[in-house]
Parts: C-alpha cells; sequence; structure tokens
C-alpha cells in the first residue's frame, strides 16, 4: 500500500499505451509516487508480443512503425535504445489480384493513387480512363466532411481502385477496409488537401504525396517490441496487478477500482488504457456518455500464423503480398520477415494474417486449420510446398479499432464525458499504431500533471 499523502496513480491495461503511461508518469511526477497497473493477462505488452520461433525473435503482434513519425525513435533514443532501431531492406510488397501478383502502385497515400498510369495492369482500361477523366467530372466537397473511404474513392476513381489498390493496404493496417475506414483516418492529409480547396480527388492526392525522403519508411525493434516492453516496465518502476478492474466510482480521496476479485484500489488519478470494448464496463456507472461513446466504435479480430520454413525456401525478393478480395486465398496480408528486414537466422521467418471486420474467422478457426491454411496459402502464392520446422498462431480478439466515417466526434465524446482526474489512452483515440498509441498516452498523462 502506499505511504500516507503518496501521489497514487492506477493505470488499467497492459499495453504499450498503459506502459507508456506508466513510464511517462514516472518522468513527470518523480521517484515518489505510486504507479500500480491493472491487467489480468499472463503477459504485458497487449498486441505487441515477441515470440522465438526458429531460434529468432518474430514480432507477431505488430511489427513495424512508421519510422518518419517522431514517437517512437525519439522514445527509443531517450530509453538508451536508438541502437536497437533497425529498417527494412528495401524490398517492395506485392499485391495479389484476380489470380495473379502485382507490383504495390507507386505514388498512392494508402493505395489511393495521384495517376491512373500507376494502376495499369492492376485494373482494367476503363476504370484508368474514368480515372483519367475525374479532373473534369463535376465535384462537391464540404470542408470537414469524412465520408467512408470506399464512398469517395469509388465515385471518383471506381470500384475496381477500391478493391484491388486500397483495401488491401487498409485490410493489412486495420483488418478492416475502405467501406469501414473514414478519409480523414486514411488519408488525412487527403482530407486536408480537400479542405483547403483541391478541385478535384485526383488533385488532392498529388498534393498529399509526402516529399521523397531518405531512409526506410518503416522500423522495427532488433530483438523485437519486447526489449522496448522490458525497458518501459523497468524504467517505470510499476507494481502489477494481475486483476482485472470491472469498476471505478468516486471515493473519500480520489478513485477506487474495484477489481473481480473482490479487492479495492485507490488512486489520486487513473489511465485506462483498455481497448474500446473493455471501456464501458468500467466506467458505465461514472461516465455514462463516455461509455456509450465508446459502445459505437466497431472493432475487428485478427490471427496471425507465424512460421519459420527451412533455409533457402525460395521466396520471391518481396517485403509481402497484400491480397485484394476474398478469392481463394483466406489470408489478407504476408510478411516475408527475413526478406523485410534481413535473415537473422538460418531459417526464413513468414507471418499470415487473417481476420477482417465483419468476420468471426480469428475467434472461431482452429490452431489446426489455419496452419492448414497457412500451407495451402503459400502454394497458391508461391508455388512452394514445405514443411515448417516451427510456427506459432497468436490471435488478437476485438483488438482492431474500425476508424469509421465520424469517428472523432466519437472520441471527443469518450474524453468530453471523463470527470477531471480520469483520462484515457489507447489505439482507438486518435490513430492505430505504436507511434499514435504512444501519443495518445503522452496525451493522457499531460492532461493528469496539469490537472
Amino acid at each position: 500500500m502506499s505511504a500516507p499523502g503518496r501521489q497514487r496513480y492506477c493505470i488499467v491495461g497492459g499495453g504499450i499505451s498503459g506502459l507508456a503511461a506508466a513510464y511517462r508518469l514516472r518522468v513527470a511526477a518523480g521517484p515518489d509516487v505510486s504507479i500500480t497497473l491493472l491487467d489480468p493477462a499472463d503477459r504485458l505488452g497487449g498486441v505487441l508480443r515477441t515470440e522465438r520461433l526458429g531460434g529468432q525473435p518474430l514480432d507477431v503482434g505488430a511489427e513495424a512503425f512508421v519510422a518518419r513519425r517522431p514517437e517512437v525513435p525519439a522514445l527509443l533514443n531517450e530509453l538508451g535504445l536508438a541502437g536497437k532501431q533497425i529498417a527494412t531492406t528495401g524490398a517492395r510488397p506485392l499485391i495479389y489480384s484476380e489470380g495473379r501478383l502485382h507490383q504495390l502502385p507507386k505514388d498512392t497515400v494508402n493505395g489511393i493513387p495521384s495517376r491512373p498510369s500507376a494502376l495499369t495492369g492492376l485494373v482494367d482500361d476503363a476504370t484508368v480512363r474514368w480515372m483519367l477523366e475525374e479532373p473534369r467530372r463535376p465535384f462537391s466537397w464540404r470542408p470537414g466532411a469524412d465520408p467512408s473511404v470506399a464512398d469517395l474513392v469509388g465515385d471518383r476513381f471506381g470500384e475496381q481502385v477500391v478493391v484491388r489498390s486500397v483495401d488491401p493496404l487498409l485490410a493489412g493496417v486495420y483488418s478492416g477496409s475502405a467501406a469501414t475506414i473514414g478519409i480523414r483516418a486514411a488519408a488525412p492529409t487527403v482530407a486536408a488537401a480537400l479542405d483547403g480547396g483541391a478541385q478535384c480527388l485526383t488533385q488532392a492526392v498529388v498534393a498529399a504525396l509526402p516529399p521523397p525522403q531518405p531512409g526506410s519508411v518503416f522500423g522495427a525493434i532488433d530483438g523485437g517490441y519486447q526489449v522496448l516492453i522490458d525497458e518501459l516496465v523497468r524504467r517505470s518502476g510499476l507494481e502489477w496487478a494481475q486483476v482485472a478492474v470491472r469498476g471505478l466510482r468516486r471515493a473519500a480521496r480520489g478513485w477506487e477500482l474495484l477489481d473481480d476479485e473482490g479487492g479495492r484500489w485507490g488512486a489520486d488519478a487513473v489511465v485506462l488504457a483498455v481497448p474500446a470494448p473493455r471501456l464501458p464496463a468500467v466506467i458505465a456507472d461514472l461516465a455514462p456518455r463516455s461509455a456509450a461513446a465508446a459502445r459505437r466504435i466497431p472493432v475487428a479480430s485478427a490471427a496471425v500464423v507465424a512460421l519459420a520454413l527451412p533455409g533457402g525456401t525460395p521466396l520471391p525478393e518481396q517485403s509481402g503480398v497484400l491480397v485484394a478480395g476474398r478469392g481463394k486465398l483466406h489470408t489478407k496480408a504476408v510478411t516475408l520477415s527475413s526478406r523485410k528486414w534481413g535473415r537473422r537466422g538460418s531459417s526464413e521467418l513468414v507471418r499470415l494474417s487473417y481476420g477482417r471486420f465483419g468476420d468471426d474467422l480469428a475467434r472461431s478457426t482452429g490452431d489446426d486449420e489455419l496452419l492448414m491454411w497457412a500451407g495451402q496459402d503459400l502454394e497458391t502464392l508461391f508455388g512452394i510446398s514445405v514443411e515448417p520446422v516451427d510456427a506459432r498462431v497468436a490471435r488478437w480478439i476485438d483488438a482492431m479499432p474500425q476508424y469509421g466515417p465520424g469517428h472523432a466526434e466519437l472520441v471527443s465524446e469518450v474524453r468530453a464525458g471523463l470527470p477531471e482526474g480520469v483520462v484515457v489512452a489507447g489505439a482507438y483515440l486518435d490513430g492505430i499504431g505504436v507511434p499514435a498509441c504512444l501519443a495518445s498516452a503522452a496525451r493522457a498523462v499531460a492532461a493528469l500533471v496539469v490537472a
């Protein structure tokens, strides 16, 4: 228990958002405060999970971060881990569409093309002509609008562009589709260009293309995300209680959290770093407005099959494959990890992802069936049929938020309905990916420390 008068912080949720919040609290509030993290899992990290496969570390959850965002490189540097950041080899992914492998189009924003020629061969000639004519067709845009990507891109560029170029990328990132993601989440720079007066979608995408920059777009951590998790736990000095929180209420001093074993935890301030589906159960009585908004954020589930294939397995010199549509393949994306990050052992490491928004595949399909599908999918894609030397299956249930049209308003509702001294952090708020989670944690802690 904390000493009398000692400032007490409780963090609910042990994913990267909760761990980053614990570290930021320690830095901001100093060594004398108590930080208790409550999470019933058997390990910390949430959807960040590093396994040893074929003798090599491999991330079987999130496996990369956008290196051109500042949050992860800055945190690694702050923790003395800058030397652990690695870059991709430069290998590019392929798209599998209509039974064929295609090069991933260049000069796109999340698959939204800036020029029709980039999609030649991926879409038919009629679609290319429709795209060429787009700047001359009438177009209206209301500043602040947030249509689904499918509605905007489908109308201006055609359905084939949505299915064959945009959906494969959004499925890989969000386990969703262009129909479940709003343009402001999927391509905020495109939305900003339209708000700024772009006369058509083509003009907006051209304006939104990032300028050429040296270095890799994506980064990872040598040794896996476990390296970062361990250091955040060590630096934060947190106390981990392996219990689930079922409620939060006011107390004579601050707040009281009730766990599923009948325990009570006092706190002067609380960070709720749980996924959107878990938030309402904790705050329903305390903040019904926030709970109602959180219930309206849809989520998807996903499964990852990680394989160590024998060294020398003939895989293409590409970083992976994104899958368009729902043909005879079960997978939505394949990462050729040894090609993407460079081989670090004798085996070829491969990840196959399964599950999209609206299906129950990740929850209901057994490990043996997923492993069988992985073998079939590799044979369909690359013509190889080999027995893996090692394998893992990981599942992420209700872990992938869908940033639908109007998502920002829902997030504002969640935050606005919370009482002072209670804040939220997590992937469902300001964007998916580790950099966005770190940013949400920093924002949450800043609000508490200022308060």
